[in-house]
């Protein structure tokens, strides 16, 4: 099948990989504008951009896609399907009109639960036992399209954003290149979206990341590792700001306040949170210094225990 791939950061990489490695005719491959990054302010590709020059695709990056120009392109490779994964970019109607299977959209949750820019981090902010990738058909609406397939994943109770970003994207490249022949035999199925199960996951904000020590130890964990790896959840200790990048909820009760040290040593450092349950903070990172354990934060910033 002829095939435009639309994609920009890490998560589509694995998709595109997959279309060519089972001998799709990727005729070319849309990506975000380069973007100036690091002290250099040097313009860097996009790793689907990158992906695309090392199997020697075209690429193309428009600023524009509503002036006629990328319609146009898109004409010119006269693609059967366009499959988009994390382009971020909205594709109007002339351009989802145009392929004769129309474009198709790798989502990283189960639809209609998450739609919008971060259904990873809210899965586990919201401390979601099940996630998974689904395949729909696009339409104007945000990630409002038909289903065409689903694959389901637990979510691990200490699996990071980061983690989870990995599998999914793993996952979705599979269920890519089954749904893309069932497309094409004709078998794929169509399933509109249940609209009153919707659910959104809006993008994060910094305003997520204070942690308040009056919620219970496993809601805290989950906001530490769904904010990972921005904006990361903070706490105050001791009067310095930090980051907190890794935690572990314990299997103990406490009768202290809410925010309580319960211990400082080299385990690391013991909170007491809501309804008596205990939080420890395994890796921070205090502002202005370096990611490190919190037993080796210690050693050079005691905090008294309570």
């Amino acid at each position: 099948m002829k095939i435009v791939f639309m994609g920009t950061p890490e998560f589509a990489v694995p998709s595109l990989e997959a279309l060519v490695a089972a001998g799709h005719q990727v005729v070319g491959v849309f990506s975000q504008p380069d973007k100036p990054k690091n002290r250099g302010m040097k313009l860097q590709p996009t790793p689907v951009k990158l992906c695309a020059m090392v199997h020697d695709l075209p690429v193309y990056q428009p600023t524009k896609l509503r002036d006629g120009t990328a319609l146009e392109t898109i004409r010119s490779l006269a693609p059967d399907l366009i499959v988009v994964a994390a382009y971020g970019r909205i594709l109007p109607q002339e351009i989802l009109d145009y392929p004769k299977y129309g474009c198709i959209n790798v989502h990283s949750s189960l639809l209609p639960k998450y739609r919008g820019a971060a259904p990873i981090h809210w899965s586990i902010l919201n401390g979601d036992k099940e996630t998974g990738v689904t395949i729909m058909h696009m339409a104007l609406a945000l990630d409002a399209g038909d289903i065409i397939s689903q694959v389901k994943t637990p979510i691990d109770p200490d699996e990071t954003v980061e983690m989870l970003h990995d599998r999914l994207a793993r996952l979705g490249a599979d269920l890519l290149v089954e749904t893309v022949q069932n497309i094409a035999d004709g078998t794929a199925t169509r399933t509109p979206q249940d609209e009153s199960q919707v659910t959104l996951a809006p993008m994060l904000s910094r305003e997520l990341s204070p942690m308040d020590w009056t919620r219970p130890a496993r809601t805290l964990h989950d906001q530490v590792r769904g904010l990972i790896p921005w904006p990361s959840a903070t706490a105050e200790l001791n009067g310095v700001k930090c980051k907190i990048f890794a935690t572990a909820v314990l299997d103990e009760t406490t009768g202290k306040a809410p925010g309580s040290v319960l211990a400082a040593d080299k385990k690391g450092l013991k909170i007491a949170c809501g309804e008596g349950t205990v939080l420890r903070i395994d890796t921070l990172q205090a502002a202005g210094g370096k990611r490190m354990a919190a037993a080796d934060y210690l050693r050079g910033h005691p905090i008294p225990v309570d």
